[in-house]
């Protein structure tokens, strides 16, 4: 079992390392190593067979294997590697291609962001931002970065005081509470969680701003049927959630209520190419979660006259945004673990410290596409953010 333990970890881990189990200590790959690996118990060739990720990712959880080194630091050396990781399609096909009808989506993205709201309020900063933040200097709290990105985006979207956006996927809402304070516009958000459905209606209230904003739960497949019309549209952190096969339905249903000549803003995780996802974060993380290509979206963009005037990315704001989530959510582990257990507790640490470092390695990407609906020769013919 050491033998093909051994020469499984060479294939996937391009440093030098050393790997302890209950038979010693051996090196692995050539130089000084960089990390020891203890494997208290050693995954089945079974379960690595079927998937890295999972049989690996699932040991961490349980404590079956610990690090000598920060869980970040190790993680970001390989996991620029990812393509030699092992997935059997066919064993997981159900875990990685789900069904994406309004029920099953529903309820996987509930399992993500219904946890509870006191959870993420032990990590997240104080406006309950769970995306990525824009970090205008090194100096830059997690909420002034925060602020930062909702400022970037609504500055992009060149709002005017009396315009009507939407957010399709508004979180704990804090964008269009930022825009209805701040630009005087009317604001609906959507969104499948009832946890932030609850927290942003009740913040509506507390901060007056009952004939300013809405919110509802609703199905972004139910805009197109809905009457309802707006000046611009955003759409911050929500596309991954969609599936790959219903991208054209998710523009289609954007088109159906964006005016003509109306600013359409789309903020989501991206890859390099088209792929189905990792088994560990479908099984744990995100159920059903797809993350699209940039290409794959861009070409679906003429379908409906959408117009790309800027398209920026935001990688490096991610896993720096990643980093301090981290940060913070280890520095309330104890109240974590209290709450949820120690294999989650492990299970989120991980979750974090791997998308910080599939980030840095390039693996996945963050992009806002900018676009209008048809021609627009009313705007600034440079770009002012």
């Amino acid at each position: 079992m050491n033998k093909f333990i051994n020469s499984y970890l060479e294939k996937i881990i391009p440093v030098p390392f050393n790997l302890s189990t209950n038979d010693g200590i051996s090196k692995i790959g050539g130089g000084s190593p960089e990390f020891t690996v203890t494997m208290n118990k050693a995954p089945s060739k079974e379960d690595l067979a079927i998937s890295t990720s999972l049989a690996l990712g699932e040991a961490y959880m349980r404590g079956d294997i610990e690090l000598d080194r920060d869980l970040y630091e190790v993680l970001n050396l390989f996991l620029g590697n990812m393509s030699n990781f092992v997935t059997d399609k066919k064993v997981l096909k159900k875990l990685i291609l789900t069904p994406k009808n309004r029920k099953n989506q529903k309820k996987e993205v509930s399992s993500h962001y219904d946890i509870g709201n006191d959870f993420y309020k032990l990590w997240l900063d104080e406006s309950m931002s769970y995306s990525c933040a824009y970090f205008k200097s090194d100096e830059d709290s997690l909420y002034e970065a925060q602020v930062n990105k909702v400022e970037h985006t609504l500055d992009k979207l060149q709002l005017k005081e009396g315009m009507t956006l939407l957010d399709v996927g508004c979180g704990w809402g804090f964008l269009l509470k930022h825009a209805a304070k701040k630009y005087g516009v009317k604001g609906v958000g959507i969104t499948l969680s009832s946890e932030q459905y609850a927290k942003f209606s009740e913040d509506i209230k507390n901060e007056g701003l009952e004939d300013m904003l809405e919110v509802r739960i609703m199905d972004y497949r139910e805009l197109e049927e809905s009457g309802l019309e707006f000046d611009r549209v955003v759409s911050i952190g929500m596309m991954e959630h969609v599936g790959r096969g219903n991208y054209d339905l998710f523009l289609k249903n954007i088109n159906a209520v964006l005016k003509p000549k109306g600013l359409f803003l789309l903020h989501y995780i991206s890859a390099l190419e088209e792929h189905e996802g990792d088994a560990w974060i479908k099984k744990y993380i995100f159920p059903g979660g797809v993350i699209p290509s940039l290409r794959e979206i861009i070409n679906i963009l003429p379908n409906y006259r959408f117009y790309t005037l800027d398209i920026e990315s935001l990688r490096r704001h991610y896993n720096r945004t990643l980093l301090i989530w981290r940060k913070n959510f280890n520095e309330n582990r104890a109240e974590v673990e209290k709450m949820q257990g120690k294999e989650f507790a492990r299970m989120w640490d991980l979750y974090l410290a791997s998308c910080a470092a599939t980030f840095n390695n390039g693996i996945i990407d963050l992009h806002q596409i900018l676009m209008s609906k048809g021609v627009n020769n009313d705007l600034p013919m440079r770009r002012t953010v």
